[in-house]
């Protein structure tokens, strides 16, 4: 498995981590993701372990915190052996002060994943979204804090904008505070808007990508295609899609292009996708889901071979979008001055 720094830290992840949002299944919702017990995690746990694969992302909100349960209790007795990344800042209660970056809630929040977890610590903990209602300097000093206290080792958010990440990090400089190093964000062939803002921003800021979905909530698998409807029982049957409507058509030639190329290379369509998402600027980790250790096993398959750049130009030109104001104003009048981070 390669490792890579995290963002401008000296902390080294894995090119794969594996997601817990399937532990669990502890309302309808999630059970569309899947419904692992403790004696699945555990199995999945140990192929990924094997593979080099030593990063495992939850959330406080997966399943109201059961997912952080199952993977405490799949991890026990090799606590060194693994890094965990979790997440706070999602409604897990109906109290008032039961969401948000309120130092309230992040720090009743990170108790209670550490009991759940089982642990004295978390490696990476980041912010689940952006709280327009809090002050960024508020959830900030809470960080400095917890990290003093050897509770977090390192901090990065989730789903900013721009100006939400890099408002956070200016005051964080001005403070002295932990900057986020990491930043969980939703990329894949068939949504690349991160390219837009976020990714320069992550180059000049050192700012490292760990990406969620890179399959684009399942319909990058190979399983749905032109006249080949999501199967029964899939999350995507359940759920949809990730994210915003697309052109199916475009959907639909992504695939076909995938489909082709993993016949040329030998690889199945989930691993020719998730390759192209790994080789992009920034990003150091991917969060993989799997239902069974076969899906693990086929994601893992995902980080021992390159693209060609012939190939790399076919998936970009497939997955091509539309600009939206103002990046294609400055790409069609300055671009010389504003090169994309990807040509």
């Amino acid at each position: 498995m390669e490792y890579r720094l995290l963002g401008g830290s000296g902390f080294k992840v894995p090119a794969l981590a594996l997601g817990t949002a399937t532990f669990g299944g502890g309302n309808e919702f999630f059970r569309a993701w899947g419904a692992t017990d403790v004696a699945e995690a555990t199995r999945l746990i140990d192929v990924a372990l094997d593979a080099g694969l030593t990063l495992f992302d939850s959330a406080d909100s997966y399943s109201t915190g059961l997912a952080e349960e199952i993977l405490g209790q799949a991890i026990k007795g090799r606590r060194d052996k693994v890094l965990i990344s979790t997440k706070a800042s999602f409604r897990t209660a109906p109290g008032p002060n039961d969401i948000g970056s309120s130092r309230h809630h992040l720090i009743a929040a990170c108790e209670a994943s550490l009991r759940r977890l089982g642990t004295d610590h978390i490696d990476l903990w980041q912010m689940h979204g952006f709280d327009a209602l809090t002050p960024v300097e508020e959830p900030l000093r809470a960080f400095d804090d917890l990290m003093r206290a050897g509770k977090v080792r390192y901090v990065g958010c989730s789903n900013f904008s721009g100006w939400h990440l890099m408002k956070s990090l200016a005051v964080a400089d001005r403070y002295g505070w932990p900057r986020y190093v990491a930043h969980q964000l939703y990329y894949s062939l068939l949504s690349r808007e991160y390219e837009w803002e976020l990714m320069p921003l992550a180059l000049d800021q050192k700012v490292g990508a760990v990406v969620w979905s890179p399959l684009a909530g399942g319909r990058l698998t190979g399983k749905i295609g032109r006249n080949r409807p999501a199967p029964a029982g899939s999350r995507t049957a359940a759920l949809g899609g990730m994210g915003p409507a697309y052109p199916q058509d475009q959907l639909y030639t992504i695939v076909e292009t995938l489909e082709a190329i993993a016949g040329e290379v030998g690889r199945t369509v989930s691993q020719v996708a998730l390759n192209w998402v790994l080789r992009r600027p920034t990003v150091a980790t991917v969060v993989v889901g799997a239902r069974n250790e076969e899906q693990l096993r086929d994601n893992l398959g995902a980080v021992d071979f390159a693209l060609s750049p012939e190939q790399v130009k076919r998936l970009d030109d497939a997955s091509a979008r539309p600009m939206v104001y103002p990046y294609w104003h400055q790409q069609s009048t300055y671009a010389e001055r504003n090169p994309l981070p990807i040509p």
